[in-house]
């Protein structure tokens, strides 16, 4: 007696069964089906005309990449360029002189006038000592005193 599996009975059942699906049929050889030659050598034939016309596009593509390539390369370049300039300038506006990548700065003496010593105010004679925050506040406030004085201080 052969050992039967026990799906046995499900062997032939279909597992997909959809209105939608169906078998397809198996494919016919024609009887009159033309077998492949001995040698192939003649189906590969180049035409070597064109050869030309593909080497004339390679070489503008190529140019054409270059040409891109090094229009980019600029416009990077020159954004750089833009980017450490602005930041020199910010520098600047806060350190005159100031360049990033030079020595130190020292200060010189543009001219020596007389003998011995000699204050600021003397060696410059158009300059006006500024006043600092708090004389300006002095100022104002005995400037309000003072009008307060002439109204005969009645509030």
């Amino acid at each position: 007696m052969p050992e039967q599996s026990q799906y046995a009975p499900a062997a032939h059942v279909p597992l997909i069964k959809s209105p939608s699906l169906r078998v397809p049929r198996p494919v016919a050889i024609p009887p009159d089906i033309h077998p492949l030659p001995d040698s192939v050598t003649a189906y590969f034939v180049y035409p070597f005309t064109l050869e030309p016309h593909v080497i004339t596009l390679e070489s503008s593509r190529r140019n054409t990449i270059a040409a891109h390539a090094a229009r980019r390369e600029a416009y990077l370049r020159s954004r750089d360029n833009e980017k450490e300039r602005r930041k020199r300038d910010a520098l600047r506006r806060i350190a005159p002189g100031f360049e990033p990548q030079g020595s130190v700065l020292v200060p010189t003496r543009t001219a020596s006038v007389g003998v011995g010593p000699q204050t600021a105010r003397e060696s410059t004679p158009g300059h006006r000592h500024t006043k600092s925050a708090m004389e300006d506040l002095v100022d104002q406030l005995a400037a309000l005193d003072s009008g307060s004085g002439v109204s005969g201080g009645r509030v």
